[in-house]
């Protein structure tokens, strides 16, 4: 009997949960505690607090998750998993390449913005160059660089664009979004100066309306 559609392995997965019960429930109290502090305190909130809330020993803490950026990416993990998801999704869909890429984007900054502290993680992650990068940086690239190679193959991307040139830009656009969160037309606007930026000369331009807004009114003409 059909058994449904399977789901294929996180290519870069991130660092599986312990296993013996007692180190299980520290590890889950702690993610606990530490949605309740970033989203009420922000991520720049004393680890020692998030500690206190769960009820365990500063080195509990630190035996599970060395780093603030440890912790914040296992907080964010499901929602660093989807972002994954979607670029198979965008990959195995029929929109343009750039149009998916614009997309996936899209969404990445909406993740960001609205995941206390995870536009910090990413964003530290990308101005790493140590070899030991963490398994958000590894999977965000990656699903970054899939669909920017297809739109540059198909030559609505420019050539000498790279990976960490398009994930740096949407990373500021995230925390400005982040920061105004009011004027919800913000993003779209942005990421599509963005993608302009992106699209070699002999492309069309997008258009606000291209991202789900209305189109910018063309400025009257000068006298």
């Amino acid at each position: 009997m059909p058994t449904g559609p399977t789901v294929s392995p996180l290519p870069f997965p991130p660092p599986a949960p312990p296993k013996r019960a007692d180190a299980r429930r520290n590890y889950e109290l702690l993610l606990a505690a530490a949605e309740v502090e970033f989203a009420t305190r922000g991520v720049d909130v004393p680890l020692d607090d998030i500690a206190v809330r769960a009820g365990v020993g500063n080195a509990t803490l630190y035996r599970h998750f060395p780093t603030r950026r440890a912790l914040i990416e296992a907080v964010h993990r499901e929602r660093i998993e989807a972002i994954g998801v979607r670029a198979d999704d965008a990959l195995a869909g029929e929109a343009p390449a750039d149009v998916a890429l614009a997309t996936w984007l899209s969404e990445l900054v909406a993740e960001g913005s609205t995941a206390h502290g995870l536009t910090a993680a990413l964003t530290a992650a990308l101005y790493e160059d140590d070899a030991d990068v963490s398994w958000c940086r590894r999977l965000v690239e990656d699903a970054a660089t899939r669909l920017l190679v297809r739109a540059q193959r198909a030559g609505t991307v420019r050539s000498d664009v790279r990976t960490t040139d398009v994930l740096r830009l949407v990373n500021a656009l995230a925390v400005v979004t982040e920061r105004c969160p009011a004027d919800d037309r913000q993003a779209d606007i942005l990421l599509t100066v963005v993608m302009d930026g992106l699209r070699p000369a002999r492309v069309g331009r997008a258009g606000v309306g291209a991202l789900g807004g209305a189109a910018a009114e063309e400025p009257p003409p000068g006298p």
